[in-house]
C-alpha cells in the first residue's frame, strides 16, 4: 500500500472552536517536514507552533476510515451522535 503524509495545522481558540487547515499531502515524511519548515514562521502559524501535525495514512486502505461513524463534542461538554 502507498503511504501518504498529511500536514495539518490546528488553531484551538479559548472559546473551544478550532480552525483546521490542510497544508498539503506528501509522498514522504521528509517532504511533509520540509513543507512544515517552509510555513512555520508565516503569520498565524508562528503564533501557534504546536498546532502542526503530520499524519500518515494509506492510499486506498482495505477498511475505510470512520467506518463506525463519529460523535460530535460541543464546547459546552455535550455530545451528539
Amino acid at each position: 500500500m502507498t503511504k501518504l503524509f498529511l500536514l495539518h495545522h490546528v488553531h484551538e481558540f479559548d472559546d473551544g472552536h478550532e480552525e483546521i487547515k490542510l497544508i498539503g499531502v506528501y509522498s514522504t515524511r521528509t517532504n511533509a517536514e520540509a513543507a512544515l519548515a517552509a510555513v512555520r514562521n508565516q503569520p498565524g502559524f508562528r503564533d501557534v507552533p504546536e498546532g502542526f501535525t503530520i499524519d500518515e495514512c494509506l492510499l486506498d486502505p482495505m477498511r475505510p476510515g470512520w467506518s463506525e461513524g463519529y460523535v460530535t463534542a460541543f464546547p459546552d461538554g455535550t455530545f451528539s451522535n
